[in-house]
C-alpha cells in the first residue's frame, strides 16, 4: 500500500503533531508499506528559512512545497501534484489543507481519510469565527472523507456535531519507550514542564503556581523544557525573574530526547497548566516516565483523569489551589512506593504497535470500499 501523510509541518521540526506523523509513517513503512510525507518548506518559528524540498528521514520520503499567507491557515495548491500514485491520502489536523484535498477530492480515484489532531481550537482567540467556520466550512468538507478520525475522547464529542456518519476514536499513539522508568527513583520536590512554548500552554499560570508553591520553604525546583514559539526563550525568563524564582526555574530550549530523559531523571512530577490540548502526547509520555501529573483541567486532561485516577486535575488559574494539588501529589507518591509503576502501567494503553494496527485496520476498509465503487464515507 502506498500511503501519502499530508501535514503542515513536519521533521526536522519539533512538535507533538510533527511527532505523531513521524512515528505513524515508520510504523508503517516497517510494516511493509510505501510511505511520503507531504509537507510545507518553511519552519513556522522561524519565517524566512527555507527547507530542502525533498528529503527524507527513517526510510520515508519527504516533499516539501511552498505556501503562502498566514501560517494559521498556509494555502499551498502544489501539494495537488504530489499525491500521484496514492492508495490512499491522510491528512493530518483541520486547517488549508483539509479543505483543498477534500473540495478536490474529484480529482483522485483513492479515498481520503483524515485526524483531527484538536482541530484549530488549541485558543480562545477569535472564538465566534471558528465555530461559525467549524459548522459551516468543516462540516461541509468533513463530509468528503472517508474516514474522519478523532484522536481524543474530547475530539470525539467535538467532530461528533459535525461528522457523525464517518467519525471514528483512534486515540494517538504515543512513544512511551522514550523516556520509559526515566523518572527519578526517590520522590523528589522537583517539577518538569515540556511543550512548545506557546500562548495556550500557560506558562505564566504554571510560574505563578511555583512562586506560591516555594513559599512553604522547601527545596523545590521546575525545570521548563520545550522550543520557542509565542513565548521566546528572553520573555520566559523575564519572568521568572520578576517572580524572584531565577534561583528554583531553569529555561532548557531544544534539548533533544537524550537531554530530556536526563532531566527527567532529577524529577518526580509533571506540571501543565495548559489551556488546551488535541490529545496530551506529552502526558502520556509523562506517565511513561513514573512522573506524577498535577494538569490544568482542559477538555483533553479530564478526559484522561475521568478513566485514570492517576492524574491530578487542579486549576491553574487559582494558584493557591494548584500550589497545594502539587504539595498533595509529593505527599501521595513519597508514602506509595507503587505509584510509579501504576503509572507506568496506563501508559501502556498507548503503544504504537497496537495503534498503528488500529489505522492499518481503518486503511484497509477504505481501499476495499473505494476499489468497490463505494465513495461514500464509511460508517462507524
Amino acid at each position: 500500500m502506498k500511503i501519502i501523510h499530508v501535514v503542515r509541518q513536519y521533521w526536522p521540526l519539533v512538535g507533538g503533531l510533527e511527532e505523531f506523523v513521524g512515528r505513524l509513517a515508520r510504523e508503517q513503512r516497517l510494516a511493509g508499506a510505501t510511505v511520503r510525507v507531504v509537507t510545507l518548506d518553511e519552519n513556522f518559528a522561524a519565517r524566512g528559512s527555507r527547507l530542502s524540498p525533498r528529503d527524507a528521514h527513517d526510510g520515508v520520503e519527504i516533499i516539501r512545497i511552498p505556501f503562502y499567507g498566514s501560517t494559521r491557515y498556509p494555502i499551498a495548491p502544489r501539494v495537488l501534484a504530489q499525491l500521484a500514485g496514492a492508495d490512499l491520502i491522510h491528512v493530518h489536523a483541520v486547517d488549508f489543507f483539509f479543505d483543498f484535498l477534500a473540495l478536490t477530492h474529484g480529482l483522485r480515484r483513492c479515498p481520503i481519510v483524515a485526524t483531527t489532531h484538536g482541530g484549530f481550537f488549541h485558543t480562545s482567540k477569535h472564538t465566534l469565527l471558528k465555530r461559525i467556520w467549524f459548522n459551516t466550512i468543516t462540516r461541509l468538507t468533513a463530509s468528503f472523507y472517508q474516514a474522519v478520525i478523532a484522536s481524543s475522547v474530547s475530539d470525539y464529542e467535538t467532530f461528533s456535531a459535525i461528522a457523525p456518519k464517518n467519525l471514528r476514536l483512534i486515540e494517538n499513539g504515543v512513544n512511551i519507550e522514550k523516556f520509559q522508568g526515566a523518572a527519578s527513583l526517590r520522590p523528589v520536590r522537583s517539577l518538569i514542564t515540556i511543550g512548545r512554548f506557546s500562548h495556550n500552554k500557560k506558562l505564566d499560570l504554571l510560574l505563578e503556581s511555583f512562586r506560591h508553591l516555594v513559599q512553604d520553604g522547601e527545596d523545590w525546583r521546575l525545570d521548563i523544557v520545550g522550543m520557542e514559539s509565542d513565548w521566546t526563550s528572553e520573555l520566559l525568563r523575564r519572568e521568572i525573574v520578576a517572580r524572584g524564582l531565577e534561583d528554583r526555574v531553569s529555561v532548557h530550549v531544544g534539548a533533544d530526547n537524550d537531554a530530556i530523559a536526563q532531566l527527567i531523571s532529577r524529577a518526580s512530577l509533571f506540571v501543565s497548566a495548559s489551556a488546551y490540548e488535541g490529545f496530551g502526547i506529552v502526558l502520556v509520555e509523562a506517565l511513561s516516565a513514573g512522573l506524577v501529573p498535577v494538569v490544568h483541567g482542559n477538555d483533553a486532561f479530564r478526559s484522561f483523569a475521568a478513566r485514570h485516577g492517576a492524574i491530578r486535575v487542579s486549576d491553574f488559574t487559582d494558584p493557591v489551589a494548584s500550589a497545594e494539588a502539587i504539595r498533595k501529589a509529593f505527599v501521595d507518591l513519597a508514602t506509595s512506593p507503587h505509584m510509579r509503576d501504576d503509572l507506568r502501567k496506563i501508559s501502556e494503553g498507548f503503544a504504537w504497535p497496537q495503534v498503528s494496527r488500529h489505522y492499518f485496520d481503518l486503511y484497509r476498509e477504505c481501499v476495499e470500499a473505494a476499489s468497490s465503487g463505494v465513495q461514500k464515507p464509511i460508517p462507524t
